[in-house]
């Protein structure tokens, strides 16, 4: 098998030959992989990963034009993305982590909502799509187009999360323009990576905290699971055959079934801390496939080689039944981690025998 074929059989639930690895280093640790690679810059390429990005529709902006909504000025250094969201730089102490500003936060009525400037990404140019989708595909690898913050986060990250949610509760014609917006820009993206030709589109919204679920299953079921099902099946409308990841940090184990009923394969991280692989997988395994699962708060940081890999190993096995799990880091792996605990996570994944 190529690595795609493997990664894509393993996904959905047929027989595969290896364990895949996966994950994603913050700056700090790109340069110590740097240092301990003699200076190679893809860690991607060097330890064998399955899977390659497809850039996202391309449209021009002009983030000078946001500034009017950030009337008492940005940091030096702040950048604006491509919804009008600041983006201002921390302490040294933050490192690559930053403060949003919610253009949106001050304003008052649907008028002015509704005169916001959103992106328009049936106006990009998405022509680089499919020829890279095809340079992947010759490289044996698998092609995914990465849409997360699909819905809920690009929504709140504009209008600021008390605000949205004041708005779903009491200003329902402020809530439903802005996510209607939102969902109609992730339809328009994600058919464009579907004709592309891509294997695996990964959505999502973070709609867990750590302690529980962020909104009740009732809100969710009014405001977001309609919107999401738009948008899947309008990828499916392209190809059905497409894996469908989602992406949500923290407890969503209530949520779970209303994803498999938007049409879901795949659900990321399943965070350790405070979800149960083993009573998920039990409940969920012939339904669903799963990426992550390995602590980024406990496993990585703060457990010993000897342990990342009993933790790898632990999860493997739990998935024996139906397969489906693509193990791996559950998030960004952050200055803390011990390179050689990454180390132990790649030769985990090498060493175990899949039959």
């Amino acid at each position: 098998m190529t690595k795609r074929e493997n990664l894509l059989a393993l996904l959905r639930r047929e027989p595969y030959e290896e364990i895949p690895v996966d994950f994603s280093l913050c700056p700090d640790l790109v340069e110590i992989f740097r240092e301990k690679t003699g200076g190679q810059t893809d860690y991607a390429a060097y330890f064998g990963m399955p899977w390659r990005g497809v850039a996202d529709i391309r449209l021009p902006y002009d983030p000078e034009a946001y500034r009017k909504f950030y009337p008492g000025g940005l940091k030096e250094g702040s950048s604006i993305d491509i919804w009008g969201v600041a983006h201002e730089p921390g302490s040294e102490a933050a490192r690559h982590m930053t403060y949003m500003r919610n253009p949106m936060r001050e304003m008052k009525d649907l008028k002015e909502i509704m005169a916001y400037p959103f992106p328009d990404f049936s106006k990009g140019d998405a022509s680089h799509q499919k020829r890279q989708v095809e340079e992947i595909h010759a490289q044996g690898l698998a092609a995914s187009g990465n849409m997360q913050c699909t819905i809920w986060e690009t929504a709140w990250y504009m209008r600021g999360m008390e605000n949205l949610m004041v708005d779903m509760s009491c200003e329902p014609e402020i809530a439903a323009y802005i996510f209607d917006k939102v969902t109609e820009q992730a339809i328009i993206r994600a058919q464009s990576f579907a004709k592309a030709g891509v294997d695996i589109i990964y959505l999502g919204d973070d709609i867990g905290m750590q302690n529980g679920p962020m909104m009740s299953t009732d809100m969710y079921r009014t405001w977001l699971k309609p919107r999401l099902k738009k948008v899947v099946d309008a990828i499916r409308e392209i190809n059905p055959h497409i894996l469908v990841f989602y992406h949500s940090c923290g407890t969503v184990t209530e949520f779970i079934p209303d994803l498999i009923d938007c049409g879901i394969d795949v659900l990321n991280p399943i965070q350790s801390e405070c979800m149960d692989f083993a009573k998920i997988y039990r409940t969920y395994g012939g339904k669903l496939s799963f990426h992550g699962t390995i602590g980024t708060q406990t496993t990585m940081p703060f457990g010993t080689p000897q342990e990342v890999k009993a933790q790898v190993w632990k999860n493997l096995n739990i998935a024996k039944k139906y397969g489906g799990l693509f193990v791996a880091p559950t998030h960004l792996l952050e200055p803390e981690v011990p390179w050689e605990n990454i180390e132990a996570y790649v030769e985990a994944c090498r060493e175990y025998r899949v039959k």
